[in-house]
């Protein structure tokens, strides 16, 4: 019997983990600028936060759509080419 898998990207990722990698990229003080709560701008702390936003759900929505953003930008590209490509060293155009 095949395993189920989720299509939804926030599937396993708890709100504690969205809140911690969003700090850890952005920091607190970039991270109030992004989303507008107090909780991130007066004393935040990961503890407060979560006790804020799992109370309120609009914001939760706000960090879960940062979150999302955020994985897509530091996802790679993948049709792009390596900035160094060690084989091509020999073959590269002389002016």
């Amino acid at each position: 019997m095949p395993a189920h898998v989720s299509k939804d990207p926030l599937h396993g990722v708890t709100l504690e983990m969205q809140v911690n990698a969003l700090v850890a990229r952005y920091g607190w003080h970039e991270l109030s600028k992004r989303i507008n709560i107090n909780c991130f701008k007066n004393d935040p702390s990961v503890k407060s936060s979560l006790k804020f936003l799992r109370r309120t759900p609009w914001a939760r929505a706000e960090v879960e759509a940062l979150y999302l953003d955020s994985l897509e930008e530091s996802a790679p590209a993948e049709s792009e080419e390596p900035a160094f490509n060690p084989w091509m060293r020999d073959k590269t155009p002389k002016s």
